[in-house]
């Protein structure tokens, strides 16, 4: 699993990469975390593109940074997920926590 951090203002963007899984989850939370008790961002956006597996780990992943962030008035963002783990989200009601944008902000003007 990679991680490559972009910070801009208040908003972090996370690009994952590769697995998360219980073997791997624990490691991300804490890179994510650091980076957002470092930083404080009002916005969190975790980009799913390069995920090519994700079990329920993942999804505790998102839910730990969810309570984070809310009790701030923070926002996390799930962008680019491919359709598996755009399913998977869907499925656990992710969207009740986090906005989930299947396309890129540059993929959106394209259409």
């Amino acid at each position: 699993m990679q991680i490559a951090y972009d910070l801009q203002e208040s908003q972090l963007s996370v690009e994952l990469t590769g697995e998360i899984d219980h073997h791997h989850a624990s490691g991300i939370r804490a890179e994510i975390d650091t980076a957002l008790y470092a930083h404080m961002p009002r916005i969190l956006i975790l980009d799913f593109q390069n995920v090519t597996f994700m079990d329920s780990s993942g999804i505790g992943l998102i839910m730990g940074r969810y309570k984070i962030l809310q009790p701030l008035g923070g926002e996390i963002i799930l962008r680019n997920p491919p359709p598996h783990i755009a399913r998977v989200l869907r499925l656990a009601g992710m969207e009740r926590l986090a906005r989930i944008q299947i396309h890129s902000p540059e993929e959106v003007a394209e259409l």
